[in-house]
């Protein structure tokens, strides 16, 4: 249980407080962490457990999404080869 507190307090970025007007400030050392600068756009989703907020820059997003349909390419094309490995005409 003891590396599990290590493992946190890498991830650990800071603590904010929401204003009266719900908004937040990103810590600074976040900001650089993710390099998130004035004027960027970003994402706000939940937690796929509903306990807390995702925050990703847009263009992370969109590098991400470019990774994952790559990956799914290349895992249709090996499957391809699979069944014609498996099922010779």
């Amino acid at each position: 249980m003891a590396g599990d507190t290590h493992f946190f307090s890498d991830l650990f970025l800071g603590a904010v407080t929401v204003g009266e007007r719900g908004q937040i400030v990103i810590p600074a050392g976040a900001r650089e962490a993710y390099g998130i600068q004035g004027g960027d756009k970003l994402l706000v989703f939940h937690h796929p457990w509903h306990c807390g907020l995702i925050v990703v820059r847009i263009e992370d997003v969109q590098r991400m999404t470019e990774a994952a349909m790559t990956l799914a390419e290349q895992m249709t094309t090996l499957a391809q080869s699979a069944q014609q490995t498996a099922d010779p005409e």
